[in-house]
C-alpha cells in the first residue's frame, strides 16, 4: 500500500494558533509532568508505517534500498516535535540509538543533540532557546530554567547523526503543556547527501534544511543519507510515493560522473512518472572550499556537474517543472573559504549561506505555486 506523506501540520505566523492540539495523558514525578513525544505526531516524517517512532524510512524499504541507506534512515535528521506551553522550567528525557554522540569534525550538539526554538510574536519568528549537551546515551536534562512564563509555541529539533529510541519533555506541575499536531502544508522533500543530513552544523536548529523551513514557513522532510546518496531507482521509488510541494534532488556530492550520466535521467523520471507536475529542483555538487588549490578536486567536480547538465537538457525536453542550481554559490560568493570544516561539510556559516542560494531558487517557485492555489 503506497502511504502519502504525512499531512498533519500547519504554518507559523498567522496560522500559527490553529494548530491542532493532540491529547496526551502525562505522567507525574516529583512535581514534573512528563509528555511522551511518541504519543503525538512528529513533523518532517514522511511515513508512519516505520519499525521505530523516529525513523525516516518505512518498515518495508528495509528490503528496497541498500543496508548503508537504510542504517542512515534510522536516523532522525530534520523531524520536529511541537508543542505549547507556559512553564518556567523544560526538562528533556531521552534515550538515543547510538552511544557513539560525536564525531571528530561535527560536536555531539549537532550529531545527538536536542535543539529547542520557540515562537516570538514580537518578531513573528522562531527563535533559538536551548540545546542538550550530550554526555551518555541515556539521560535526563533541565533544557533551560527561568523562562519568562509566557505560553507560547516550541519546536523541537531531533538529532541529526544520531536516532531516537525515547524522548519526554518535563514542565512543572502547575505549567500548561499541549502537544501539537504538524503543520498540514504540503512540504518539500529534500534528497541528499551527508550535507543535507545535517553534517556539519553545530547543532539541529543549524542545517541548512531546518532553516530553509522556518525562513520559507514549509515542512522539510529531510532525506540525506551520508555517503549514500546515490540515485538508486528503490529510492527514487520510496521518494515517489510521496506528495509534495516540490522535490530537491542534491546527490552529486556522493556520486561519479559516470553514475550521474547512468542514473540521473531515470531517477528522476521514475519520480516524474508518479508526479508529472511537481516541481524538481536539481542541485550541483558543491565545490571543495580547498578546490581553489587542489585542481583535480575542482575537475571532478567540472566533470560532475557537466554530467548534471546534459541530464537536465535531456529531462527539460519535456519538462516545463524541471529547476537546476549550479554550485557557483553555494558556499557563498565570498573567496574566504570558511563556510567548512573539512572542505566539504559545511559549518554553521557554510550551513547558512546555502539556505541563501537555496532559499534564492525556491522562493519564487512556492510563490508562484501559492499563487497559483
Amino acid at each position: 500500500m503506497i502511504l502519502p506523506v504525512v499531512a498533519i501540520l500547519l504554518a507559523i505566523g498567522s496560522f500559527l494558533r490553529a494548530q491542532e492540539p493532540v491529547a496526551v495523558e502525562p505522567t507525574t514525578e516529583n512535581g514534573y509532568s512528563w509528555f511522551d513525544a511518541t504519543k503525538w505526531p512528529v513533523e518532517n516524517k514522511a511515513w508512519n508505517d516505520v519499525d521505530r517512532y523516529f525513523a525516516r524510512f518505512p518498515a518495508r524499504a528495509k528490503d528496497q534500498v541498500p543496508e548503508a541507506v537504510w542504517n542512515l534512515s534510522q536516523h532522525s535528521a530534520g523531524e520536529v516535535v511541537r508543542f505549547r506551553s507556559d512553564a518556567t522550567e523544560i526538562k528533556v528525557r531521552y534515550r538515543l540509538l547510538k552511544a557513539g554522540l560525536g564525531m571528530a569534525h561535527m560536536p555531539p550538539t549537532g550529531v545527538s543533540g536536542l535543539d529547542l526554538y520557540a515562537f516570538d510574536d514580537e518578531t513573528n519568528a522562531w527563535r533559538w532557546v536551548a540545546c542538550t549537551q550530550p554526555t551518555k546515551q541515556e539521560e535526563e536534562k533541565t533544557w533551560l530554567g527561568g523562562l519568562d512564563g509566557k505560553e507560547r509555541d516550541f519546536m523541537v529539533y531531533l538529532p541529526l547523526y544520531n536516532g531516537i529510541d525515547a524522548l519526554s519533555i518535563g514542565v512543572p506541575e502547575n505549567a500548561k503543556f499541549t502537544a501539537l499536531s504538524p503543520r498540514s502544508d504540503r512540504p518539500i522533500v529534500y534528497y541528499g547527501t551527508s550535507i543535507a543530513h545535517g553534517g556539519c552544523a553545530s547543532r539541529p536548529g543549524n542545517a541548512y534544511t531546518a532553516m530553509l523551513g522556518r525562513r520559507l514557513d514549509i515542512p522539510v522532510v529531510n532525506l540525506g543519507f551520508s555517503g549514500n546518496a546515490r540515485m538508486e531507482i528503490g529510492v527514487a521509488e520510496l521518494l515517489a510515493e510521496l506528495d509534495p510541494e516540490i522535490y530537491v534532488i542534491d546527490a552529486l556530492p556522493n556520486m561519479s560522473p559516470e553514475q550521474v550520466a547512468e542514473r540521473a535521467v531515470p531517477f528522476v523520471q521514475k519520480i516524474r512518472e508518479a508526479h508529472p507536475q511537481t516541481p524538481i529542483l536539481l542541485v550541483e555538487d558543491r565545490f571543495f572550499g580547498n578546490s581553489w588549490i587542489t585542481p583535480k578536486k575542482r575537475e571532478f567536480h567540472e566533470r560532475n556537474h557537466a554530467e548534471l547538465r546534459k541530464a537536465f537538457q535531456t529531462l527539460k525536453e519535456n519538462d516545463n517543472n524541471l529547476y537546476y542550481l549550479d554550485a557557483s554559490n553555494l558556499f557563498g560568493e565570498t573567496l574566504d573559504n570558511d563556510g567548512t570544516v573539512d572542505a566539504s561539510h559545511p559549518n554553521d556559516l557554510g550551513m547558512w549561506r546555502m539556505a541563501n542560494a537555496l532559499e534564492e531558487v525556491l522562493r519564487p517557485i512556492l510563490e508562484e505555486l501559492r499563487a497559483g492555489k
